[in-house]
């Protein structure tokens, strides 16, 4: 047969053994190999995180507003805008660029943490009737939502060899329950509670919640190391919760603004929104964890805490005339 005199001719299956021994021995494969390697190491990887990188701190930003409240509508579009536009990227797989950043996902994942926050506070407390009537639906979702791991990919074999419920999935439903919720109060089918004590409440728990930010930064600042792998972690995490605040609280100022004239605090606030974008607005070129006064290697993280404990005791100030 036709086949088989192939095989002859060729040598048959020792031919063939005999020529993967020559492609795979050979000392050409093996160089061209490793250019691909390195070709891919230097281009394909820098390249695309180069394309990817965005630590978008813009202190002007907006979301599309359509009535409602502010603040929640500010936080529907900075979701939108981390995992649709800029590209969430705490999740990204090993294959895909983007996996090796780290300070853009840590800043994506500091800005829902935030936001996870003031959906809890709106479920709890000003989406609600003095605290006694039913929560929300859709601010209890949204809470709930947000609160998930931001690095969850579709695959996670610790859980199921299956594909499961990414990050993104879940972060755009809260976007639909944050703008259903909104819609509703348009139309006067929900409740935003503007008092002075939902304020104060909501305030102290952000105080709270940079207590902890700083107790992470005062254990890096007091063991400095200009080879800390972490510090630039906990700088972009941290500044990307700053940040998130710094938008939220300044247009819970005008959801507020009555009770904020009323208590005349409008100077106060506006203080505080300044030490909470000049907090997000600190960009070093290398993040370095040195000693306090270093003048060669600084401590970017103190300059970072500074802000936000300062931040932090104006928001106690303001709480405190609030109770007043």
């Amino acid at each position: 047969m036709i086949e088989d005199d192939y095989l002859y001719k060729k040598g048959g299956v020792a031919g063939f053994g005999s020529r993967l021994k020559a492609i795979f021995g050979s000392g050409k494969f093996w160089t061209r190999s490793l250019a691909v390697i390195v070709l891919i190491a230097v281009i394909y990887y820098p390249a695309g995180m180069a394309l990817v990188h965005r630590i978008d701190d813009n202190p002007d930003f907006v979301g599309n507003y359509k009535g409602g409240s502010h603040a929640v509508n500010t936080a529907a579009g900075l979701i939108d805008r981390e995992v649709n536009q800029n590209r969430w990227t705490a999740n990204d797989p090993f294959f895909l660029p983007s996996s090796a950043l780290d300070n853009m996902p840590n800043f994506q994942t500091g800005i829902v943490y935030a936001l996870s926050r003031f959906a809890i506070e709106l479920s709890d407390q000003i989406g609600r009737t003095r605290g006694s009537s039913q929560v929300d639906p859709d601010l209890d979702d949204a809470a709930g939502l947000l609160k998930f791991r931001g690095d969850k990919w579709v695959f996670d074999p610790s859980v199921s060899l299956l594909p499961g419920v990414t990050s993104e999935q879940q972060y755009r439903q809260a976007i639909r329950s944050l703008e259903s919720y909104n819609a509703r109060l348009l139309n006067g089918e929900a409740v935003f509670e503007r008092r002075a004590d939902n304020l104060q409440e909501t305030l102290n728990r952000f105080a709270n919640d940079l207590g902890s930010a700083s107790a992470l930064i005062d254990d890096k600042v007091e063991n400095p190391s200009i080879f800390d792998r972490t510090a630039d972690d906990v700088f972009y995490a941290t500044k990307g919760r700053l940040y998130a605040y710094s938008l939220i609280l300044r247009d819970l100022g005008t959801d507020f603004e009555q009770i904020i004239n009323e208590r005349q605090i409008a100077p106060a606030w506006a203080e505080m929104i300044g030490s909470l974008q000049a907090a997000a607005a600190l960009d070093p070129m290398v993040v370095v964890n040195g000693s306090a006064d270093g003048i060669v290697f600084p401590n970017h993280l103190a300059g970072l805490g500074f802000y936000l404990l300062r931040a932090r005791t104006q928001m106690r100030e303001i709480s405190s005339i609030l109770q007043r």
